[in-house]
């Protein structure tokens, strides 16, 4: 079945049960014989997983929103504190959007640690803020909260529907950076815990995107960009090698990632250190250990 927008899902619902149907598109499916299936559980969390990404992406958008209203006043916390929804920066904002016409005593608000700060933040807390901002502000910290509220309920969720795929979890936790649980049930929600659906750890890395194309024609060479698959699975994989790279923990990707970036660049650098990840839990899976591996490929 091609997968068209949305159309297909009434039609896969329905026939899912009685026949068995592979959900392909027209472009990869001569390249890769192997098609991911898997339990009701797997695939419901990778819906999670994509909805809890889109709600992530909402709280940095009214982050953004927030700071911008703040320098709008005049309001320039961010170039003192670190953090503006850290404990004292929030205990500031507070006082000064219930209180607009009146200044705050940021003395008494700031933690302990932030004692040698009061001057720089009364410096940068001398604002004009509206009634109108303050309530501005007030909304986008309501609705910030709001969506930390759902993403927390979703995570629940997710560790509900997690809690099966324990021995596969603790495979995956053995690879480098994948010590957290959630980051766990995200690979097996995008690959599932069947391997033998692929065969082998170059096809699975192929229907990531985490492959170069081999286009060439009568001896002429074309684009070999990666692949636009792994829509969710890849910037993930990514997140977690730009970590990997940059940690002196795993001396050999990191070592392998400068000698590679010194030659294609920081872009296709990542990529092949995300394709090394990807093996490497593909082997923990064959063989069943929980050690630290690192395999080539």
């Amino acid at each position: 079945m091609e997968s068209t927008g949305k159309y297909w899902i009434p039609v896969f619902n329905i026939l899912e049960e009685s026949c068995n149907i592979c959900l392909a598109h027209p472009k990869y499916v001569k390249a890769i014989r192997g098609k991911k299936t898997d339990k009701k559980d797997a695939q419901w969390m990778t819906d999670l997983f994509c909805y809890r990404m889109k709600l992530t992406q909402l709280q940095v958008s009214e982050k953004n929103r927030y700071q911008n209203c703040l320098a709008w006043s005049n309001l320039q916390i961010a170039s003192v504190v670190s953090d503006v929804f850290g404990k004292s920066a929030q205990a500031i904002i507070k006082s000064i959007r219930d209180n607009p016409e009146n200044k705050p005593n940021i003395e008494q608000l700031v933690h302990k640690r932030m004692k040698n700060k009061v001057q720089d933040l009364e410096i940068a807390m001398d604002g004009d803020v509206t009634p109108k901002q303050a309530e501005k502000v007030k909304v986008i910290k309501v609705h910030y909260n709001a969506l930390a509220i759902c993403k927390k309920d979703l995570e629940q969720m997710i560790w509900e529907l997690g809690a099966e795929y324990s021995q596969e979890v603790k495979l995956i936790q053995t690879v480098s950076d994948f010590k957290e649980e959630l980051s766990a049930l995200r690979v097996i929600s995008e690959i599932g815990s069947n391997m033998t659906v692929f065969e082998s750890a170059g096809k699975l890395c192929s229907w990531a995107g985490l492959v170069p194309a081999n286009n060439e024609s009568i001896g002429k060479k074309y684009s070999t960009r990666i692949s636009k698959g792994g829509r969710y699975l890849k910037p993930f994989l990514v997140q977690i090698a730009n970590a990997v790279v940059k940690s002196d923990k795993h001396s050999e990707l990191r070592n392998k990632y400068l000698k590679l970036k010194r030659r294609r660049r920081h872009r296709k650098a990542i990529i092949a250190i995300c394709r090394r990840l990807l093996v490497s839990i593909t082997k923990c899976y064959e063989n069943k250990k929980t050690t630290i591996l690192f395999y080539k490929g």
